[in-house]
C-alpha cells in the first residue's frame, strides 16, 4: 500500500524525512520522470542560485575585454558546478530500487559532464600560466590553493562514485559498496560547499578586480540561494542518520 506521495506506509516516515521539511516533500513518486527531481521540494530554490551564478560570473566575462587564455575559465567552471547542482539534485528525491536506478543513470551521467568541464577548465587556466608572460607564481591567492585542493576532492570523489555504481567489486562486491554510499554522500556535500567557497574566493582574484568586477556580494547569493536549495533535501536516512520516533 502506498501513501499519496508514492512512499509505502509500512517504511518508517522518519526513512524519507528530510533534513528540513516533512516526509515525502522532495520524494519522486515511481510515476514520474526523473527530471522533476530538480524542482521538487526547496529544488527550485538552487535552481534558481545556480541560473544566478552563471547569469552573474557569464555576464561578467562578456560585459569585459575578453581574455582568450583566462575568460574560458570562470566560463567552464560555473558551467560545472552547475552541472554539479543538477547531479545532486537528480539523485536526492530517489527512494526504491526503480527510482535509485533511474537516478543513477542521471547522477552518473550530469557527474561525467561536470567532470569533463572541470578538466576542461583547469587545463585553461594551466595552459595560460605556462604561455603568458604573467610575473605572479601559479598560485598567488586563496583561489588558486582552494581550486588545487578542490581538483583533487573532485577526483577522489568521481572515483569512488564510479566504482561503486560501475564495478562494486573494487569494493569487495555490491554489498559492500553499499556499505560506502553515506560516506560517498557526506563527503559530496562537503566538497559542494568547499567549491561555493571556491567560486566565492575568486572574486578577490586580480583577475576580477582588475577585469571582470564581478561583486563578491552577488556571488555570496547565488551561493546561499544554492544551499538553501540542495541541503534541506538532505535525505536523513541515506546519510546513516536515524531519528527516534519522539524527534520525528
Amino acid at each position: 500500500m502506498a501513501s499519496a506521495t508514492g512512499i509505502p506506509a509500512t517504511n518508517p516516515a522518519a526513512e524519507h524525512e528530510p533534513l528540513l521539511g516533512r516526509p515525502g516533500d522532495a520524494i519522486q513518486p515511481p510515476s514520474a520522470p526523473v527530471i522533476t527531481n530538480l524542482w521538487l521540494g526547496t529544488g527550485w530554490i538552487a535552481l534558481a542560485g545556480g541560473a544566478l551564478l552563471v547569469a552573474v560570473i557569464w555576464a561578467g566575462v562578456f560585459l569585459h575585454p575578453l581574455l582568450p587564455l583566462v575568460s574560458p575559465h570562470p566560463l567552464l567552471q560555473s558551467a560545472g558546478l552547475l552541472a554539479s547542482t543538477l547531479a545532486i539534485l537528480v539523485l536526492q528525491p530517489t527512494w526504491d530500487p526503480d527510482t535509485k536506478r533511474r537516478g543513477r543513470y542521471a547522477h552518473a551521467a550530469l557527474n561525467g559532464l561536470s567532470f569533463l568541464i572541470y578538466v576542461s577548465g583547469v587545463t585553461v587556466i594551466l595552459v595560460n600560466k605556462h604561455q603568458s608572460s604573467d610575473p605572479h607564481p601559479h598560485f598567488h591567492s586563496a583561489h588558486g590553493y582552494m581550486g588545487v585542493v578542490a581538483a583533487v576532492l573532485l577526483l577522489g570523489q568521481y572515483a569512488v562514485g564510479f566504482g561503486m555504481w560501475a564495478v562494486p567489486a573494487v569494493f569487495g562486491g555490491e554489498e559492500r559498496a553499499k556499505r560506502v554510499w553515506k560516506y560517498h554522500r557526506w563527503s559530496g556535500y562537503v566538497i559542494y560547499l568547499f567549491l561555493l567557497a571556491t567560486v566565492v574566493a575568486a572574486t578577490y582574484t586580480p583577475y576580477n578586480e582588475t577585469v571582470l568586477d564581478i561583486k563578491t556580494w552577488s556571488v555570496v547569493v547565488a551561493g546561499l540561494l544554492l544551499v538553501a536549495g540542495v541541503y534541506p533535501r538532505v535525505s536523513i536516512d541515506k546519510l546513516g542518520i536515524r531519528r527516534t520516533a519522539a524527534s520525528s
